[in-house]
């Protein structure tokens, strides 16, 4: 992991870009960007901030996406909060701009892989990385690889049917509003001071939130989930509850190995997205 890469994370208003070279973060630069702005208007957003963290060491290109992504084409559809991105080719448009190769994949995928290359589930082979925070993503790693399915589509356990909706609806941060009418940080905040209402309120995450492991559990069976995002602050305060739930999974061996942790690592979504290229480089990546 020599070579220098550049590690994009496109958010709906913010575009966070690094040189990432040795596992390190050289140079990093965030920008806030018109997400209502034209395709090619947030296109030259997105040349800007390359240009600024470009130079004769960099070796390739990794881009995280709020989206649905055709891996190999390197193609992004309907950007989440950037209205204008229905269908952006943006590997080719790099490609052609920079002369150098560049992988694109959507965030959740970036999160688990670069969790995996740089963070809290290195040296495992099998591991989920679960992102809580606007709304539910998840990444797979299996066997080393980055498993992003037929349509990059897998690991969105999110949309699984559960209760009167989905997962997502019940751990996203906006659930707080929609429930209690408070803002999830707000309860975070009140919690880290011991407020009983607030904790109370993570003991109920934890639980919605134990169903979507043992959901995951089933259907992956990983040796470690890292969960990130907003969110993962409070895992002090629902990690009992969760693994209250988590334990009446009917494999006990799989509950005797299975670790959950929160990510550790900040400038995770722009060491993610610099880890697709090293991952095509290991010839890691799977569709």
């Amino acid at each position: 992991m020599s070579n220098a890469v550049i590690g994009i994370s496109i958010g709906g208003k913010t575009l966070i870009a690094g040189k990432v070279k040795n596992g390190k973060i050289e140079k990093s630069i965030t920008k806030r960007i018109n997400n209502r702005a034209s395709e090619d208007e947030v296109l030259a957003e997105v040349y800007g901030i390359i240009n600024e963290v470009k130079d004769d060491e960099v070796a390739g290109i990794g881009i995280g996406v709020p989206s649905i992504v055709d891996v190999e084409r390197g193609i992004v559809y309907n950007t989440q909060n950037i209205p204008s991105w229905r269908e952006v080719h943006i590997k080719e448009i790099l490609e052609n701009q920079f002369g150098v190769k560049v992988y694109v994949n959507n965030d959740a995928n970036c999160f688990a892989i670069g969790e995996s290359y740089f963070g809290r589930t290195k040296g495992y082979e099998n591991s989920v990385g679960l992102i809580l925070g606007a709304g539910v993503g998840a990444g797979i790693i299996f066997k080393g690889h980055l498993y992003s399915g037929t349509n990059c589509g897998a690991g969105e356990f999110g949309d699984i049917f559960y209760r009167e909706h989905n997962f997502e609806y019940y751990l996203r941060e906006a659930y707080f509003d929609d429930k209690y009418g408070v803002p999830a940080l707000t309860f975070l905040n009140r919690a880290n001071k011991k407020d009983k209402i607030a904790l109370a309120v993570f003991e109920h995450y934890g639980y919605d939130l134990g169903k979507l492991v043992v959901t995951i559990l089933f259907a992956v069976d990983p040796e470690v989930i890292v969960i990130g995002g907003p969110l993962s602050k409070a895992f002090p305060y629902f990690e009992k509850s969760m693994w209250e739930k988590v334990k009446l999974f009917p494999y006990k061996q799989t509950i005797n190995k299975l670790k959950i942790i929160p990510s550790e690592q900040e400038d995770i979504a722009v060491l993610g997205a610099a880890a697709l290229y090293y991952d095509a480089q290991n010839n890691k990546v799977i569709k």
